[in-house]
């Protein structure tokens, strides 16, 4: 951790992680909650989860228990309790009563308007987009309370950012227009401080468009469901906007805690790539060790209609076909089940080429269920013995272990050929091998 401390001029560094409960977490919201949690661990400080849910209509249990089983997930804990907003009115009622008395706010229409400032400006030194000046006279005098009684954004995030200590707020740059008037709250009811903003770059897909919902794969739970890693999510999203001065990007994340400033987060959009994301989960994978990838690719491998029938022992026994090919967890079961399906199921492209059209195809065949009657049933062995079939043949390995391959797995892709016949067996091997050799017996010349 930062030696930096709690403190800072003897005040408590303490951060806040503030979603409105509309949906599943977005992976934008995601990356707002992790820079926070990064900044506040490397200060020693402290990260408020506080939930925006003024809204009657946008208090879901559901919804809010989303968040809270998302951000444990990704590993990102929080201080306390978490705050809801809709158990704060009386809070931001009093606020709003304090604005009318003194002058700075004014009924309409039902509503309670703050009054903002004719001339002058507002202003602040952003952490990320440097210094930021609204003239007072564009900003227009914004609803607090609504008709029906509700506080509105701007006085609930002000009242509870006072009222919790926020020293730092971290969050979207699409939310810059919201912080001058944020700022002339504050000042109103007497605050004269200002809190640290750092406004984070957009999050932009590929074509370098904001990610949308309507457009993108924009929620957490669609990459967790799909059996991307919370170590691998969050190591992406650390990236996103942020890097590590010695450009080692896959990392524990104790480094990049210790690491992480906020001066170091770049103004310009940053790219989310799901191929790079792929990779570093791939990356993750190859980290686990075998009992604990094979407890992870256990619910995908239930889903299949062989999988029920899979015990744990022979679950694990195949974890090291996996672990080097996997770049998700969903991927898993579809490497490796040919092992567990009674017939392979042939990919048509990988037959037509290895078998049906391959002058070598039978001869190879042959050969092999002849040489592995005999040979020891080793993966080192295997190879060996169907190198020297493929010198006699005056094949490459490659062109001789094809029509085998497809044989006994049904592709011409797959994990190591040798190891997989290693853990099918002589039996059930040279059973494939002799149905294989039947079918093209029976193609028409």
């Amino acid at each position: 951790m930062s030696s930096a401390g709690r403190n800072l001029d003897g005040v408590t560094i303490r951060l806040r992680f503030a979603p409105a409960p509309t949906g599943y977490l977005h992976l934008g919201s995601a990356r707002t909650a992790l820079f926070n949690w990064l900044y506040a661990r490397h200060m020693g400080g402290e990260l408020i989860l506080r939930i925006e849910d003024t809204n009657a209509e946008l208090a879901s249990p559901e919804l809010i228990e989303n968040i809270y089983d998302s951000l444990n997930w990704l590993g990102i804990d929080w201080d306390g309790e978490p705050v809801r907003q809709s158990e704060r009115r009386d809070l931001y009622n009093e606020a709003v009563e304090q604005l009318l008395v003194s002058g700075r706010a004014y009924q309409d229409d039902g509503a309670v308007r703050f009054r903002v400032p004719e001339t002058g400006v507002t202003s602040w030194d952003d952490v990320v987009r440097g210094h930021v000046t609204f003239e007072n006279e564009h900003v227009e005098d914004f609803v607090i309370r609504r008709s029906d009684g509700s506080a509105t954004f701007f006085i609930a995030n002000a009242v509870d950012d006072l009222d919790l200590g926020i020293t730092h707020v971290v969050r979207g740059e699409d939310l810059v227009n919201v912080t001058p008037k944020v700022i002339l709250l504050r000042h109103a009811l007497g605050e004269a401080t200002t809190q640290t903003f750092a406004h984070l770059p957009l999050i932009v897909n590929e074509q370098r468009k904001k990610l949308s919902k309507r457009r993108d794969d924009v929620a957490l739970e669609d990459y967790r469901a799909r059996g991307y890693l919370p170590a691998a999510m969050r190591n992406y999203l650390a990236l996103l906007g942020w890097g590590p001065p010695d450009d080692i990007e896959v990392r524990p994340i104790d480094e990049i805690v210790d690491m992480f400033e906020l001066s170091d987060i770049n103004k310009a959009a940053a790219a989310f790539d799901v191929k790079k994301l792929t990779a570093v989960n791939a990356e993750y994978i190859r980290m686990l060790d075998h009992a604990d990838l094979a407890a992870k690719i256990r619910p995908y491998v239930d889903t299949k209609s062989w999988g029920a029938s899979v015990s744990d022992e022979q679950l694990l026994a195949v974890v090291p076909l996996v672990r080097e090919r996997a770049k998700i967890l969903e991927e898993a079961p579809d490497i490796v089940d040919f092992l567990f399906l009674h017939e392979p199921e042939f990919d048509e492209a990988s037959f037509e080429k290895a078998l049906a059209t391959n002058e070598a195809a039978c001869p190879m065949i042959d050969a092999a269920v002849e040489a592995y009657g005999v040979v020891e049933w080793t993966a080192d062995a295997l190879h060996a013995r169907t190198l020297e079939l493929a010198q006699a043949n005056n094949l490459k390995l490659g062109k001789a272990q094809a029509p085998i391959r497809v044989a006994v797995t049904g592709r011409t892709v797959g994990p190591p050929l040798f190891e997989s016949l290693e853990l099918l067996g002589r039996a059930e091997t040279l059973r494939r091998l002799g149905a294989a050799r039947a079918m093209l017996a029976d193609l028409p010349s």
